[in-house]
């Protein structure tokens, strides 16, 4: 303790604070009090009226005060609202007001009980009969007029943030109203939520360097999951119909207003479905839980005009084709297409060796940035894809798409790959990828996964969404550090 108030010297109005809590403890108030029998949500108080001539017991913060003299005018507020609070010496009586009221600050927390009235504003008020004290404010809040506009403070001191800006409460209430509409979705079609391993000895079910972290006992280094895919799938080979699992991946990647290296995911799988199935689901999930979160499935994002339904669904060689006039449905070499992408200014990595890989980056670099509406475009090729099944007319190509609404990809899906022959394939390229210096290629073979599709996997259908970004979309949030509550921030010092 004696560290804490050696600060005070430094910070004068932290110290003045001191001396008022000093003060009340001389009174034997105390000014970081104990349970408080809360009977009533502020928004519920809102809802009545003084006629009902019913009397409340709530608590909330000081966020305005003023008054002299023998009456003083408060707003509190709690997560579910605020309202005005009129505290008067003839009501209170001597003690209370004199020992608490006339020591009371902005930023406090009280608990109050009262009867409503209407001021001569106009406005819903509760009469204050009794006040306690429940915490004390030794540090000041922003200043009330300009609130907290500084972003870094914002990310850094999310609780400040949620002091100050209701509106940043309202859209983490609704993060939560989102996440258990898409349980509840998911669970009336039969899923199955559960629960995978987040660290794991070998990486795999998507592309990206991972957090590697390790394990004393067994002297073994783990790896942060970057997707749950495999777990979930191995679940499907062991009679499993239909299961989900809604949790953090972790990617050891850049930070952007679009990418946290901690993040919230669903993957699903379904037995005896493909990646059609897969976009029914995604549609009617989106559709539906914009429909009840926003009232209508016509929003507007980042000054978009949308429509969440009605997808489109579109072949990624045919978008390609439309947009730059390049028609990969045609047979050519690596070479053929590699001067197809030097004359398109089409950027390719040393590590990409095959027509495949240019497709993938004449997609991303070309035709990403002009998908608005919610479009899925499937057909990706087999070099990319080394967990999804070939398509049956076209082997270079395989049944997955991808969600695109307004630039951004919001879902990823295909039909699984189970044939344990082709699926051990895959896996060699990615091995040999990650030798040609793709950091993101997976450098190890899952063989107890490959062993696990010798036992059967039926045909299934599994598709990942990207649930940070969903909030984004929906409660119309241009950066995904609006929807985290405490993002990852690189250090001040």
């Amino acid at each position: 303790m004696e560290k804490y108030f050696d600060r005070l010297e430094r910070e004068p109005l932290i110290a003045e604070r001191w001396k008022k809590i000093e003060e009340l403890e001389s009174y034997g108030i105390k000014p970081f009090g104990r349970k408080y029998d809360k009977q009533n949500m502020i928004g519920d108080v809102l809802k009545h009226s003084p006629e009902e001539n019913l009397k409340f017991k709530t608590a909330g913060r000081i966020m305005s005060l003023r008054g002299k003299g023998k009456a003083y005018f408060a707003h509190i507020e709690d997560q579910s609202g605020k309202i005005q609070i009129y505290m008067k010496k003839d009501e209170l009586g001597e003690e209370q007001f004199d020992h608490i009221v006339k020591m009371l600050n902005v930023g406090d927390i009280v608990g109050i009980e009262g009867e409503l009235f209407i001021t001569h504003t106009e406005e819903l008020t509760l009469r204050v009969k009794s006040i306690s004290l429940l915490a004390k404010n030794v540090r000041s809040l922003p200043e009330k007029y300009h609130g907290l506009t500084d972003v870094e403070i914002r990310y850094r001191k999310r609780y400040i943030d949620l002091i100050m800006n209701p509106e940043v409460r309202d859209i983490f209430i609704k993060r939560t109203e989102i996440i258990k509409e898409i349980r509840k979705y998911l669970d009336e079609r039969g899923f199955l939520e559960v629960e995978t391993p987040m660290m794991h000895q070998i990486l795999g079910g998507a592309a990206a360097r991972p957090f590697i972290t390790h394990h004393n006992a067994l002297n073994l280094d783990l790896y942060l999951r970057i997707a749950v895919e495999l777990y979930l799938k191995r679940l499907i080979v062991g009679g499993f119909d239909k299961v989900y699992e809604m949790g953090k991946d972790f990617r050891n990647e850049g930070i952007s207003v679009r990418h946290n290296p901690e993040f919230t995911m669903i993957e699903l799988y379904q037995a005896h479905a493909d990646f059609n199935d897969m976009m029914d689901i995604a549609e009617g999930m989106i559709s539906t839980i914009c429909e009840k979160i926003n009232g209508t499935t016509d929003i507007v994002y980042d000054g978009v005009q949308l429509s969440l339904k009605n997808f489109k669904r579109v072949h990624m060689v045919d978008m390609i084709k439309d947009v730059t006039g390049v028609d990969f449905w045609k047979e050519m070499t690596f070479e053929e297409a590699k001067q197809l992408a030097k004359e398109h200014h089409v950027e390719i990595a040393p590590h990409m060796n095959s027509v495949g890989h240019i497709i993938n980056e004449f997609f991303e670099q070309k035709c990403e940035e002009k998908v608005i509406q919610p479009t899925f475009v499937y057909g990706h090729p087999v070099e990319i894809s080394p967990l999804a099944k070939r398509n049956e007319d076209n082997p270079n190509f395989t049944d997955r798409f991808e969600l695109f609404i307004n630039k951004r990809e919001y879902a990823n899906a295909f039909t699984e790959l189970n044939d344990p022959a082709d699926q051990r394939g895959r896996f060699e390229a990615q091995v040999e990828e990650a030798l040609r210096g793709n950091e993101e290629a997976t450098p190890v073979i899952d063989e107890d996964y490959v062993e696990a599709l010798e036992y059967g996997m039926p045909p299934t259908g599994g598709m990942g969404i990207g649930i940070d970004r969903l909030v984004m979309l929906l409660t119309g949030s241009p950066s995904i550090r609006d929807v985290i509550l405490f993002p990852q921030m690189k250090p001040r010092d």
